[in-house]
C-alpha cells in the first residue's frame, strides 16, 4: 500500500494525487454566520475531484437545545455517508476549508472516530492550494459507492465523564475558543458566558502561522508541552463553542506526536445548557 497521511498533507503532494482513484478530497468550508457560504463557494470552484460537506447537514446531527450546537451524527448514518462519497477503508481522504483548517479538522476527526486512520488536512487550505497547485474547476463529481464500515472509537467523552474526571484530577481539559469568549466576554454564539471550571485555554489559530499553514511540528510540541506540564497526552480532553475547532488542537496536538487525547463533542454549548453545571468566567 502507498504512503498514507493521517495528519496533514501538503498542496504539492496532493497534487501529485488527483488521479489517484483510491483518494477522495472533500471540501469542508463553511461559514457560522451564513451556512449557504460553503456549498456557494464549492459550486462556484473547488479542488477537481472534490466533494462537498455540509457541516451541519452531514457532519452533525441535529441540536436539541440540550446537546450542544452541532451534535455528533449517528454513526450509521455517518458511515452510509461517507460510503456515497467514495469512501472505504482503503480511500485516502484529504479534508480542506478555507479556514485554517477549523472545518476540515472536524471530518478528519470524525473519520478517525469511525476508525479510519487515512485521513489528512491540506495544510493551509484552499488558500495555499490555489497558491502552489492553482488548479480549479466548477465540474460536481459522481463518485462510485463504496462500502464503509463503522468502528467506533473511544475518542469522545460526555459531560458526566468529564466532570468526574475533572473533579478527580484526572483531566486536562483543553479550551480552544478565543481567549475573550474563554473569559466570559464578547459570548455571542452561546446564552451564556464563560468556561468549564478546571479548563485551560488554548485559542485554535495559535496553531497557525501567518500564511495560514500549521507551525511546524517542533513548535507545536514544545507549544502543548507546556500546557501539558509533564501530564500525559492521552489525560488531555479538548473542547470550544460545539466540538468543531476543538479538533483543530487535538489535530495539532497529533500533527506533534503527543497522541491520543480525545474530544468533548458537546463543548461549552452543551455544558451551559445545563443550569446545575458550574461556570467560571475569567482567565484560568
Amino acid at each position: 500500500m502507498s504512503t498514507s497521511f493521517s495528519t496533514l498533507i501538503s498542496a504539492t503532494a496532493l497534487a501529485g494525487h488527483l488521479d489517484d482513484p483510491n483518494w477522495r478530497i472533500v471540501d469542508c468550508r463553511h461559514d457560522l454566520a451564513n451556512t449557504r457560504f460553503g456549498r456557494a463557494a464549492y459550486e462556484d470552484g473547488h479542488l477537481p475531484g472534490a466533494v462537498f460537506a455540509h457541516l451541519d447537514e452531514d457532519l452533525s446531527s441535529p441540536p436539541n437545545g440540550r446537546n450542544g450546537r452541532h451534535p455528533l451524527p449517528d454513526p450509521q448514518l455517518l458511515a452510509a455517508r461517507f460510503g456515497a462519497w467514495g469512501i472505504d477503508d482503503g480511500t485516502q481522504v484529504v479534508a480542506y476549508d478555507d479556514a485554517g483548517g477549523m472545518y476540515a479538522a472536524r471530518l478528519w476527526w470524525l473519520l478517525r472516530w469511525l476508525g479510519h486512520e487515512r485521513v489528512a488536512v491540506l495544510d493551509g487550505g484552499y488558500q495555499a492550494w490555489c497558491r502552489t497547485a492553482k488548479v480549479l474547476t466548477a465540474e460536481i463529481p459522481t463518485p462510485t459507492p463504496r462500502r464503509f464500515d463503522a468502528r467506533v472509537q473511544k475518542g469522545a467523552v460526555d459531560a458526566d465523564a468529564l466532570q468526574a474526571g475533572l473533579a478527580g484530577g484526572e483531566v486536562l481539559l483543553i479550551d480552544a475558543r478565543s481567549p475573550d469568549r474563554f473569559r466570559g466576554e464578547n459570548e455571542t454564539l452561546d446564552p451564556v458566558g464563560g468556561h468549564i471550571p478546571g479548563a485551560v485555554n488554548h485559542f485554535f489559530r495559535n496553531n497557525l502561522r501567518d500564511d495560514g499553514c500549521f507551525k511546524e511540528a517542533a513548535a507545536l510540541r514544545e507549544e502543548f508541552g507546556r500546557i501539558l506540564g509533564g501530564r500525559q497526552a492521552t489525560k488531555v480532553v479538548h473542547q470550544c463553542g460545539s466540538g468543531v475547532t476543538a479538533c483543530l488542537n487535538l489535530l495539532a496536538m497529533e500533527a506533534a506526536g503527543l497522541c491520543g487525547s480525545r474530544l468533548y463533542p458537546g463543548s461549552w454549548s452543551e455544558w451551559c445548557a445545563d443550569r446545575g453545571r458550574p461556570v467560571a468566567t475569567g482567565p484560568a
